[in-house]
């Protein structure tokens, strides 16, 4: 077993904010493995019969458990699993749990209190740096063709049935259990479509027909693709200029592997690889920096920046991903965006940069610091302080 102590530590250090921690993330991203690591817990999977037989009265289950550690596996299985972890929190607060599942709080419809205020929620991304270091590989091109599903990763060779098998599972046990729905051509036909297109403009429009679906369909498909996190959502960072994009929205697939599978990328060749390390520094980002809005910007000259943070009250962060960088880059995104906001650092994350240094861009000597993923996360993390 692997020692994903990242996702351990940041367990344990929702514990010490709430009882209950939940736990999400996509299927086969690892959670029940994770779980079962967990010090001195005891693991129930809900999909056990005898498990939802013993949950059936949750005073007395509760009462039972004492001071114990406990993972409630797939808990949206249960009848009413809102009820049982709402008791918890509020009577018994010594007992610590986590509860997890594929699926959000807010997609499944068994959920009638999302618990707010008595959980934490730690969403359990694909694998991010620290767990390439716990699963003894660091081969980040094997990352991003693989991408970060564990049973993917591992794997000694690549079977294109098993992403199928995915998305089959996904469609069964996810999308028909949550909001059963029917037309399972046009909605699989879509994501295959968003993770070809993966990392552009989002145009409901374009692909109502291929999916033969009307547009608001599109748009609610989109939405379940969010909530059971296989797609994220990136909206614009504007101030409503004139010459900026407001609107639009750029839409990422969650997983490098299975965009690479979509689009039919077997050796992948440098552009490929730049798409790739885009997608995962959105994921780092999202796995070492949760809570943190992520934007992007693009302005109607097509001048792109692909990731702005905008911390409340401070002046915008502006990152560029560069598959390589030595400085010599042609940076016209950052340079534009740089004209419209002075204000705030600017970085270009590459991960051929071994050092950290600073080039100025351009008659405004805007100052651009290149960087490798580690060093941007700890300068983003201590602009948090």
């Amino acid at each position: 077993m692997h020692d994903r102590t990242h996702w351990t530590r940041r367990i344990e250090a929702a514990w010490q904010r709430r009882p209950l921690v939940w736990l999400t993330g996509v299927r086969r991203s690892g959670k029940t493995v994770l779980c079962r690591s967990l010090r001195d817990v005891e693991y129930l999977d809900c999909e056990l019969p005898s498990v939802r037989r013993a949950v059936a009265e949750p005073e007395a289950f509760l009462r039972s458990l004492g001071t114990r550690r406990v993972v409630l596996d797939e808990v949206h299985r249960l009848d009413d699993p809102s009820q049982l972890l709402k008791i918890a929190t509020d009577h018994f607060p010594k007992v610590q749990l986590v509860a997890s599942g594929s699926s959000t709080l807010q997609a499944s419809r068994k959920f009638r209190d999302t618990l707010t205020g008595r959980k934490v929620e730690v969403l359990l991304t694909p694998m991010m740096s620290a767990d390439l270091v716990a699963f003894n590989d660091t081969n980040l091109v094997h990352r991003l063709g693989r991408g970060g599903l564990p049973p993917f990763f591992l794997c000694a060779e690549l079977i294109e049935a098993d992403f199928q098998e995915w998305m089959d599972s996904y469609w069964a046990r996810d999308i028909q259990e949550l909001f059963r729905l029917n037309r399972r051509g046009s909605f699989l036909r879509f994501v295959e479509l968003l993770l070809v297109q993966s990392g552009g403009l989002f145009d409901a429009s374009k692909l109502a027909t291929p999916c033969e679906v009307s547009r608001p369909t599109i748009a609610s498909y989109l939405n379940m693709l969010e909530l059971t996190r296989v797609a994220h959502v990136l909206r614009p960072f504007a101030e409503r200029r004139r010459s900026e994009i407001v609107a639009t929205p750029k839409v990422y697939g969650f997983d490098t592997g299975l965009v690479a599978y979509y689009r039919g990328w077997r050796d992948l060749h440098p552009s490929e690889l730049g798409q790739l390390w885009e997608h995962y520094v959105l994921n780092e980002l999202q796995a070492r920096l949760p809570q943190t809005e992520i934007r992007y910007w693009r302005d109607t000259r097509h001048h792109e920046v692909d990731f702005v943070l905008a911390p409340r009250g401070r002046a915008p962060i502006a990152i560029e991903c560069k598959w390589t960088a030595d400085g010599r880059d042609d940076l016209p995104g950052l340079a534009a965006f740089r004209r419209a906001y002075p204000q705030g650092p600017s970085f270009v994350v590459a991960p051929s940069v071994t050092r950290a240094f600073t080039r100025h861009l351009g008659r405004d000597e805007i100052a651009i610091d290149y960087v490798n993923l580690e060093t941007l996360v700890e300068r983003l993390l201590a602009t948090r302080t």
